[in-house]
């Protein structure tokens, strides 16, 4: 198959809900120029370039031999269709509260947006447009990331930050430059993920839920009762799936059902603390239930759908954002403590830190809101601060995924502290096992949960720390680099 001064397009569709991808190689003297993605999607491009014509050409065709072993083949750009990917539509009323939450600063993002974690020491937003910003407790922009779709949410695993797209790929955030970690079938149309310990559990429009291993590979799934699977949550004990026709639990290794409880109405949104899961549901309540039985601990009622909700540490507060523009505060017992209007429309995401709520709306704002109780009695009086605007700086960096090696920096030698590892074919499979700084403690025997689309038989990475899962394997912290 000749590469040289040409085009080579290939697809990988299997039937069932397999993969439906394409992968695109062009060599333009010195220059390779690789694009892929979902088909029917424009996909991403990545731009190489080579000392010598010749190099150029060798590495394209490298590319192409890797992929055709992969099962991909030559195909007619536009021949076959590309599979169908749901929007998320919400509708957003305006509030019915008679006065507005004490909003601090809003950060307007452009697009609808979904997707918030909020950890100790900085804020994620994530878009329908694919933008990803992260943003100081004080509203400061600090980084912007670039994905190839639209956000369906963020969730944070221990230090690792994940980004489920409706390209059906999740991009793990934690290092300077996104990778996709995980992708997902086709057939999944991803509503909602949660990731535990690096296993991902993703609930989807059917109703289906679907567990990926850290090395990308199915796991199991199961159909609930009903359909439009917003809600999944996974610790230890379980994993949580919240569905049209309530929550189910099923065992992490999808040996079999522990519970099932009918909610009031069809779950839209869902929170976890350490013993029990809240699900937020369609006719109007929020509903605690317990993690070991599934038994209905309490009922917070508010006066529309409730679109999301979070919790206090330990659930000592327990908070709501509805389809009429109101967020919500209860004490845990369920009492109802205040009602307050958001200023931004629907809060669709949502999370608590530190006496402040953070919410992502239906207009695409960023919002933080002072939770004090001095705060929220005056709101109730009509006395709100002003909200500060954020402005995202000019010059801001925009990170952009990972494709190839070639889009990584590159180190000569590992430094004293720095830790080797490299990809290694294990029959119809690339892994990834430490080669140097075993003298640290780390078995050369494990895994090591690496990025699929930087894979490359012999290749030699540099990562700056390894830690141990539960599930006998590492998983990368820090910036990979490569080693040439």
């Amino acid at each position: 198959m000749s590469v040289s001064g040409s085009t080579t397009y290939l697809e990988l569709s299997q039937e069932g809900g397999g993969a439906h991808k394409f992968y695109e190689v062009t060599v333009e003297g010195t220059v390779v120029s690789v694009r892929y993605g979902r088909i029917g999607a424009a996909g991403s491009t990545q731009v190489s370039s080579f000392p010598t014509v010749e190099k150029a050409r060798a590495a394209a065709a490298r590319k192409v031999g890797e992929k055709v072993r992969k099962g991909y083949a030559p195909a007619v750009q536009g021949a076959r269709a590309a599979r169908p990917v749901t929007r998320r539509q919400v509708s957003s009323a305006p509030s019915t509260a008679r006065s507005t939450a004490p909003v601090l600063w809003r950060f307007r993002t452009g697009s609808a947006a979904f997707g918030i974690h909020v950890s100790e020491d900085s804020c994620w937003v994530g878009n329908q447009a694919g933008d990803v910003y992260t943003l100081s407790h004080g509203g400061e922009v600090l980084a912007r990331y670039s994905l190839p779709d639209g956000v369906k949410c963020l969730v944070a695993d221990d230090f690792w930050i994940y980004a489920g797209c409706d390209d059906g790929t999740v991009y793990d955030l934690s290092s300077k430059l996104p990778f996709g970690a995980y992708t997902i079938a086709p057939d999944v149309d991803i509503f909602w993920l949660d990731i535990h310990e690096g296993v991902l559990d993703v609930s989807d429009a059917q109703g289906k839920l679907t567990v990926i291993d850290h090395e990308d590979e199915h796991q199991w799934s199961r159909k609930s009762g009903g359909p439009y699977g917003w809600m999944v949550r996974a610790d230890g004990r379980a994993v949580y799936h919240g569905h049209a026709a309530g929550v189910t639990a099923y065992s992490p290794d999808g040996s079999g059902e522990l519970w099932h409880t009918k909610t009031r109405g069809g779950v839209l949104f869902g929170w976890q603390e350490a013993d029990a899961v809240y699900a937020a549901t369609s006719n109007k309540v929020v509903q605690r239930l317990s993690k070991e039985s599934g038994a209905v601990l309490a009922t917070y009622g508010c006066d529309a759908s409730v679109y999301s909700c979070a919790t206090a540490p330990g659930g000592a507060y327990v908070f709501a954002g509805d389809s009429s523009s109101s967020v919500y505060c209860f004490d845990a017992e369920g009492n109802r403590l205040w009602k307050l209007g958001t200023g931004s429309g629907s809060a669709l995401s949502m999370q608590y830190l530190d006496e402040r709520l953070y919410m992502v709306t239906t207009d695409g704002s960023l919002v933080c809101v002072d939770a004090t109780d001095a705060a929220i009695a005056a709101a109730q009086q009509g006395t709100v601060p002003v909200a500060r605007d954020v402005k995202s700086a000019a010059a801001l960096p925009t990170y952009t995924p990972a494709a190839s090696p070639m889009s990584l920096a590159t180190v000569t030698a590992a430094p004293a502290d720095g830790i080797v590892v490299q990809c290694v074919q294990e029959g119809s499979r690339v892994r990834v096992h430490v080669v140097a700084g075993a003298g640290q403690g780390y078995d050369t025997g494990w895994n090591v949960q690496f990025p699929r689309g930087i894979r490359e038989p012999g290749a030699r990475y540099v990562v700056d720390a390894l830690h141990p899962a539960a599930g006998g394997f590492y998983r990368v912290r820090g910036e990979i680099r490569r080693l040439i």
